[in-house]
């Protein structure tokens, strides 16, 4: 099963952050420079989801106007307004018919640097209807701890340890959680998870991570460095036939490709360092006629699924169809985009916000060196071997 949907709750008003929300909805404010929502729509368009349900309440003509039917990458954003307010869980309820039947959900006042599809491997275990992301290393005692034990949680607590994880506001869900929500308005932290915890249908993940909730002024403020700078990160480009999969010859089919070793545990190992993670591939085999550009992005998508089930994901694929020798007309010519000129990678440092200290490319030809080179990070040459211990190399020295 793989996932392709995210929720994001975006109905509460925000008082603690007083007249601030007077005139704006509190996912809207802004955070940077953008609206703090713009983060939440970054983060699932990055784990390669096609959909994101905005369900929202107060104000919400301001998230309408920005998100509603608009897409971002691959992703596509639909607003859903409820009439009247419902809680968190009854939003859900409101928005029954739209929901597939697993996604992820998060609270669009909170951020957690973390990896989502860290959470998806859990789906092929039975019995569980939510699975939640769980911050550790979170000092002080604004937030409740969680008490968790074998990935499964027991309980929460008002106040605890502060070794103890919080909820970071990021689940997994099952449509089926809806069948336990009897009444609107209804809070799924208070009323929907305990139940949950007690029947044991509750997992979660600890993980170490930036955290903030924008939900109190001090936090709103601290939010201002914290969001943009996490925004910021090193990228890993890689080349795909030879590096990821087998080079068999203008690969362009499911069917077709043959993991290299150590492959997707080398980008969920990225993945979990914090690193952007990047496909730049020529693919020539357009301009000669023997597949479509269609076919190139349905096989990125399906190699999605594949790492989304090892909780891995490709952050963006860009590739070039272009070759001088090509038959199709409007293929048939150099491109800055083929490799080796930097086009790809240009393109990539324009659209997403890369770190180029500790960036660098891995592929299995000189031209990718050469494209490396041009774009302005170190290349590396990827001959034969485990790709997950040759990045460990590279990223550790």
């Amino acid at each position: 099963m793989t996932v392709t949907q995210a929720v994001c709750l975006v109905g509460g008003r925000g008082t603690r952050l007083g007249a601030l929300t007077d005139q704006t909805p509190k996912p809207m404010l802004s955070v940077g420079g953008r609206p703090f929502l713009d983060y939440i729509v970054h983060e699932a368009r990055r784990f390669g989801l096609s959909q994101l349900l905005l369900l929202t309440g107060y104000r919400s003509e301001a998230i309408e106007a920005r998100y509603h039917r608009k897409v971002f990458g691959t992703l596509e954003v639909e607003v859903v307004v409820e009439p009247t307010p419902a809680g968190t869980a009854g939003a859900l309820v409101n928005a029954a018919s739209k929901l597939d039947d697993t996604f992820f959900m998060m609270n669009g006042d909170s951020f957690f640097d973390f990896n989502w599809l860290s959470l998806a491997p859990a789906l092929a275990q039975p019995g569980w209807k939510m699975h939640a992301a769980l911050a550790s290393g979170i000092e002080g005692s604004r937030y409740g701890r969680v008490d968790l034990q074998d990935g499964g949680i027991r309980g929460f607590r008002p106040e605890g340890p502060s070794g103890q994880p919080i909820n970071a506001g990021i689940y997994l869900m099952r449509k089926s959680v809806l069948a336990d929500i009897k009444a609107s308005p209804c809070s799924l932290e208070r009323e929907i998870m305990p139940e949950l915890a007690a029947r044991g249908e509750l997992l979660g993940t600890a993980a170490e991570g930036s955290f903030i909730d924008i939900g109190i002024p001090d936090d709103f403020a601290r939010a201002q460095v914290l969001l943009p700078t996490y925004m910021k990160r090193p990228a890993a480009f890689l080349d795909r036939d030879g590096v990821l999969n087998r080079d068999d010859g203008y690969v362009h089919r499911p069917d077709q490709i043959v993991w290299m070793p150590g492959a997707i545990e080398a980008v969920r190992w990225l993945n979990d360092k914090g690193y952007y993670v990047f496909v730049v591939t020529n693919q020539g085999g357009v301009a000669h006629g023997y597949y479509t550009e269609q076919h190139v992005h349905d096989l990125h998508r399906w190699m999605q699924q594949q790492l989304q089930a090892a909780g891995a994901h490709i952050d963006a694929f860009e590739h070039s169809p272009f070759h001088p020798d090509g038959v199709v007309e409007a293929y048939a010519r150099e491109s800055e985009l083929r490799k080796p000129q930097a086009g790809m990678l240009h393109k990539l440092r324009r659209d997403w916000a890369v770190e180029l200290e500790g960036s660098f490319m891995i592929g299995d030809r000189d031209s990718d060196v050469a494209a490396a080179k041009a774009g302005g990070v170190p290349g590396h040459l990827f001959a034969a071997g485990n790709l997950l211990e040759s990045i460990r190399k590279i990223v550790t020295g």
